[in-house]
């Protein structure tokens, strides 16, 4: 018997389980039907203040301690969705494996490359105040408390204007 610790194999794929007994680092579609009555633990983000309506909206779960905030490869689960036109609100929802403290990072690629660029924007959980010097706020001041059911948010998105970043309006 081939023995290796946190690894295992099931019907042929390799399933890396991490710690904290649940899956990470895993790209999902944006099912709202997981954030409807009787689902949970989730976050039901809406997000808001967009720029334009070009380029895509990443929404990526954390856990909310210090060691996996925003660190790289460390978020639970992605959704990308299409961005929507100034003024408008896209929802999304994030399923969770289990209640506890997370943070919700959000990103609208302007130009839809993958990758971040001065133009886009940017926003977390609680909506703490962003800077130059400061792009990624602290756990603390993201982390929100999800419990057995849905956890309603709203993220507002700040863009770069000259030395600030900032919400539009």
């Amino acid at each position: 018997m081939l023995k290796i610790l946190g690894r295992f194999m099931l019907a042929g794929a390799l399933v890396v389980v991490p710690a904290t007994g649940f899956a990470q680092r895993e790209k999902i579609s944006n099912d709202l039907s997981k954030c409807s009555g009787g689902a949970g633990p989730a976050v039901m983000v809406q997000v808001k203040g967009f720029k334009q309506a070009s380029g895509r909206v990443r929404v990526q779960s954390y856990e909310a301690t210090s060691a996996k905030w925003l660190k790289k490869g460390q978020w639970i689960n992605r959704i990308e969705v299409p961005a929507v036109a100034r003024g408008k609100t896209v929802s999304v929802c994030v399923p969770l494996p289990a209640p506890g403290s997370y943070g919700i990072a959000v990103r609208h690629d302007m130009d839809g490359n993958g990758k971040s660029g001065w133009n886009d924007g940017g926003g977390f959980s609680g909506n703490p105040d962003i800077s130059l010097l400061n792009l990624k706020p602290s756990a603390n001041k993201s982390a929100i408390t999800v419990g057995q059911g849905v956890t309603r948010i709203s993220v507002v998105l700040n863009y770069r204007e000259g030395t600030k970043i900032e919400p539009l309006d």
